[in-house]
C-alpha cells in the first residue's frame, strides 16, 4: 500500500524505517523536564503508559516522523493511569494516549479542557485468566483486575459477565452462590504477578501483559475484546485544548505524524517490535512485545476471526457512533466512584464536544483519502458488539 504524506513526513518516514530496520542510529534523548503550563517549553511533551497501546506515539519519536518543533521531547512514562492522567491535568504533558471513556470522566467530570484529535489504536486488549480457567463461570466468587473504572476493559467485562448471568460488584465480597465476580482496579504492570499469586483469577487490560502472562506460564487468554466489540477504541489522543488554540500547526504535525507512524507498524510489526521493546520504549521484553503486536490467530478460539480480533490495529479516525455507543455502555457500566457526571451527558451529543477531528480528516486527505487506509469513503461504520 502506497501513502501519500506532506513532504517533511515523507523524509522523516524514510529515516524512520531505515531506523526500524536497524535501530542502531537512535540517539536516548533526555528525558523532560516538567515546565510551566504556560507555554515557554519548546515542542510538545508527551505523556505514555508502558503499552503496545501507546505505539503510535512511540514509534513515531523512535522513528523520527515528529517534526522537532512539535515534540523535541522524549515521550514520559507513567506507570498507572490514573498518574497519566494526573499528569495532563497538571500541565506536566501536553498529550497523552488516555483510555477513550477516562477522556470523557476528565472533560464531564473534572473539567479538563482536552480534547480527542483521534485515536491510538483498535483491539489491542484481552481478558487473561489463571491457566486452569476455561469458562466465564469459574470466575464467580473471585476477583478480576481491571485497569481503570472508566475504561473499554471494564466496559466490555461487565457485558460479557452480564451476557452469562453473572453479576460484577465493587467493594463487595464475590460470591459463587449470588453469582458474583468482584472487580478491583490494579496498575497493569502488577497483574500478572497478581494472577501468578492467586491474588486474582484474571486481568483485563492493554498488552503487552497477556504475552507476558503466557510465555511465564501464569496465565492464558481467555477472549480477546475484539471478539466482542469490533474495532473498538480503547486509547485515544487527547490535546490540551488551549495547545490547539494556540498552534494548531503544531497539533496538525502531530497527527500527520500519528498516521505516519500508525502506517509505519502496520507495514512491519517486528521491526516496530524491536524498536519498542527490551528498554527503549517498554520494559517488557521483545518476544511478547512481537506476540503482542502480531498474535498468531492459530491456537486461539476466535468467535469472530473475519473480524481479526487478535491483532491490535493502527488507524486514527474516531467514529461518531463509537463514541455514542460507548458513552451509552457508560451509562450501564458500575464502577467505584462517583457517576452523576453521566446524568449531564447525553451518548449523542459527546463526539461534537469532546471529538476534534479536523486534524485527522486533514492528515487523511494528504495520505491520499480514505480509500488508501483502508477506510469507509463517507467515515462512517455501524458498531458491532456480539456477546456470547
Amino acid at each position: 500500500m502506497t501513502v501519500a504524506f506532506g513532504r517533511r513526513t515523507v523524509l522523516r518516514g524514510a529515516v524512520g524505517l531505515a531506523a526500524l530496520g536497524g535501530l542502531a542510529g537512535i540517539a536516548d534523548l533526555a528525558r523532560v523536564a516538567v515546565a510551566d503550563p504556560a507555554g515557554s517549553h519548546t515542542g510538545l511533551r508527551v505523556g505514555y503508559l508502558p503499552i503496545t497501546d501507546a505505539a503510535p506515539l512511540l514509534v513515531a519519536h523512535g522513528a523520527g516522523l515528529y517534526d522537532e518543533a512539535t515534540a523535541a521531547h522524549r515521550p514520559v512514562m507513567f506507570r498507572s493511569w490514573s498518574s497519566l492522567a494526573e499528569a495532563f491535568l497538571s500541565r506536566q504533558v501536553d498529550v497523552v494516549h488516555l483510555l477513550m471513556p477516562m477522556a470523557v470522566q476528565l472533560r464531564y467530570a473534572l473539567g479538563g479542557a482536552g480534547q480527542v484529535i483521534g485515536w491510538n489504536h483498535t483491539n489491542g486488549s484481552a481478558l487473561t485468566v489463571a491457566p486452569d480457567i476455561t469458562d466465564l463461570e469459574q470466575l464467580v466468587g473471585t476477583q478480576v483486575a481491571i485497569p481503570a473504572w472508566w475504561s473499554i476493559h471494564n466496559i466490555v467485562l461487565q457485558k460479557m459477565l452480564r451476557a452469562r448471568g453473572i453479576r460484577p460488584v465493587v467493594r463487595e465480597e464475590p460470591s459463587k452462590f449470588a453469582r458474583t465476580v468482584g472487580l478491583i482496579v490494579m496498575s497493569p504492570s502488577d497483574m500478572v504477578p497478581a494472577l501468578a499469586n492467586g491474588a486474582i483469577s484474571g486481568f483485563t487490560v492493554a498488552d503487552p501483559f497477556h504475552a507476558v502472562a503466557e510465555a511465564r506460564g501464569v496465565g492464558r487468554i481467555h477472549t480477546f475484546l475484539g471478539d466482542v466489540w469490533r474495532d473498538h477504541a480503547c486509547c485515544a489522543l487527547l490535546v490540551h485544548q488551549d495547545v490547539i488554540d494556540r498552534d494548531p500547526a503544531a497539533v496538525q504535525s502531530l497527527a500527520d505524524s500519528m498516521l505516519a507512524a500508525q502506517q509505519v507498524i502496520a507495514d512491519d510489526r517486528a521491526a516496530a517490535g524491536r524498536l519498542l521493546s527490551d528498554g527503549r520504549y517498554l520494559p517488557q521484553p521483545a518476544p511478547a512485545v512481537a506476540r503482542a503486536l502480531d498474535y498468531d490467530p492459530a491456537g486461539f478460539e476466535l468467535a469472530h476471526p473475519e473480524w481479526a480480533p487478535q491483532r491490535i490495529g493502527f488507524q486514527g479516525f474516531p467514529y461518531a457512533g463509537y463514541t455514542a455507543a460507548m458513552v451509552a455502555a457508560m451509562h450501564d457500566t458500575i464502577v467505584d466512584g462517583d457517576r452523576r457526571f453521566l446524568d449531564r451527558v447525553a451518548p449523542e451529543d459527546v463526539h461534537l464536544d469532546l471529538v476534534d477531528d479536523r486534524f485527522v480528516r486533514r492528515a487523511i486527505d494528504t495520505a491520499g483519502g480514505p480509500s488508501v487506509l483502508g477506510l469507509p469513503a463517507d467515515l462512517s461504520r455501524e458498531e458491532q458488539v456480539v456477546l456470547s
